[in-house]
């Protein structure tokens, strides 16, 4: 048996939520608080119990999911901070949050979990990085790992990256939508139904990415197999190749990770 508690219970927090209560089913018992109390009721109806306070949760709860924004930690942890045990395990989903921050607002040897998901979990379908505290044993590690796994796949990347790989797989589902809307709007512009476009522009970047996983092939070796001598892709790949999409990209990310470091406590 498992307890796992949960202050804010949004979109993903209740996605979170759902994954352990579908993974885990009795093995697990989830107490939660949110400010919102029909969030709250909605929960309960599926076995969560709601908590009256954020120390609450943490008392009933070795694993303390925090799943707030970022800016609302300087109002939270102070009113954790009395309720955090040496055997709490505080696990945070929000940019920019480091242990050392979570350390320096509840008990100086706070077990933690720094976590970077994206909103693809909200499907199933999401890509979680992980990096375990220096306080945290293995297998509690292990367990978040888990709970993780739920909701897509999870994968450990050092305490120290946890800031550049938010540009990687938490920022860049975004990235991703402004990049289809390109296209979209392409189709549009030639008279093709931005739906029936959308639905094959997706259904692309779904069997794109599984190429990329699956294959076995490089990057490149993928697009040369798109790229006919003379043909139509290469005519687009120009166009791209001209305009720097590569190096787009990498601005991109790394204005999305000095942003992270701006925004980091």
């Amino acid at each position: 048996m498992i307890k796992v508690g949960f202050i804010g219970t949004g979109n993903m927090g209740g996605a979170i939520i759902r994954g352990i209560l579908s993974h885990y089913g009795e093995n697990a018992e989830i107490c939660a608080y949110d400010p919102d109390k029909a969030k709250l009721s909605e929960l309960e109806k599926s076995g969560v119990k709601a908590a009256s306070s954020e120390g609450e949760v943490c008392e009933k709860c070795k694993y303390v999911f925090l799943a707030i924004k970022p800016q609302m930690f300087d109002s939270v942890l102070p009113k954790l901070a009395p309720s955090v045990k040496e055997d709490n395990v505080i696990v945070s989903i929000a940019a920019g949050i480091t242990e050392e921050y979570i350390a320096k607002m509840t008990i100086e040897n706070v077990r933690t979990v720094i976590v970077m998901p994206n909103t693809p979990f909200l499907l199933g379908e999401g890509a979680t990085a992980l990096a375990k505290g220096k306080f945290t044993s293995d297998e509690e590690f292990g367990v978040v790992m888990d709970i993780f796994s739920t909701g897509g796949i999870a994968k450990v990347v050092p305490m120290d990256k946890m800031k550049e790989i938010i540009a990687i797989n938490g920022s860049s589902p975004a990235f991703i939508y402004l990049y289809a809307k390109g296209f979209v709007q392409y189709a549009e512009s030639v008279g093709i139904d931005g739906k029936t476009a959308l639905e094959l522009f997706a259904k692309s970047l779904i069997g794109s990415a599984k190429m990329l996983t699956d294959s076995g092939k490089t990057v490149d070796e993928l697009i040369k197999m798109v790229s006919s001598p003379g043909g139509t892709t290469l005519a687009g790949l120009d166009g791209l190749y001209e305009g720097k999409l590569t190096d787009v990209v990498m601005d991109c990310c790394e204005r999305c990770t000095k942003r992270a470091y701006e925004l980091s406590k």
